[in-house]
């Protein structure tokens, strides 16, 4: 008789989870693995909200979603443990986990720190680990990751604000880095005000670019110009202005 996920692993959790393709959110009682030897536990105090969660929820993306599914891959809490070869994190020290726990460790792209194109890659949650039993994410009291998969936070960063970093913020600030955008001087179009876009925006700025703002909603001008400090914005339903402006 297969055990139930309360009694899979002994440390006792708890979080939301969806139970089926509806997406509703309940209470759940699971449990995470005893820590490991590079393993890092740690107490949940924030966890993003990205659309992939609301997808993988309602079995949105085929082939994906095992549920009982704990969402949740903007993971930012405290260290309560550590394994004896861990190296570079301590208890008590404020870390993140973003959207993997888990590759193969040998392949080219392992070796390359590219494990996100890994093809054995372990999603943060609803795929299968390992020891063969379910990853849940951040809706939960507690995480466990090997320490390859978590990153520190530094003192002065609030918790709260730097949780969306762990997935808006590294797929906007990856391609910057990787194009040579990422310095002063370059002048960037950054299209749609959205999760990813607001964020942009504001690494841009912080490397000293101009950015321009394209967006089909007029109501985030204001946004854009006074709050995040883009230096111009567009409405990209407007062919007269994107004709003059843009082309």
């Amino acid at each position: 008789m297969a055990k139930s996920p309360e009694e899979v692993h002994p440390e006792k959790a708890f979080g939301w989870a969806a139970r089926d393709s509806s997406g509703l959110l309940s209470p759940f009682k699971f449990s995470r693995r005893a820590t490991g030897e590079k393993d890092i536990r740690i107490k949940v105090l924030y966890c993003g909200v990205c659309h992939s969660d609301l997808h993988m929820a309602k079995s949105e993306w085929e082939g994906f979603s095992i549920h009982p599914l704990v969402p949740g891959h903007e993971i930012v809490g405290v260290v309560t443990e550590v394994g004896s070869k861990v190296n570079n994190v301590k208890v008590g020290d404020k870390v993140g986990v973003g959207c993997l726990v888990g590759a193969c460790h040998s392949c080219d792209d392992c070796n390359s720190d590219l494990e996100s194109y890994c093809t054995k890659m372990i999603l943060t949650y609803s795929t299968i680990y390992h020891d063969g039993t379910e990853t849940y994410g951040g809706y939960s009291d507690t995480m466990v990751a090997d320490e390859r998969y978590v990153v520190r936070f530094l003192e002065n960063l609030p918790l709260d604000a730097g949780v969306p970093l762990l997935c808006a913020g590294i797929t906007v600030y990856s391609p910057l880095k990787y194009y040579g955008l990422a310095e002063a001087g370059k002048h960037i179009g950054v299209v749609g005000l959205g999760g990813l876009g607001h964020v942009a925006v504001k690494f841009a700025k912080a490397f000293g670019a101009k950015v321009t703002v394209i967006s089909t909603s007029p109501s985030k001008k204001d946004e854009a110009l006074e709050h995040l400090g883009a230096d111009s914005f567009f409405v990209s339903r407007d062919q007269e202005e994107m004709q003059v402006n843009v082309i």
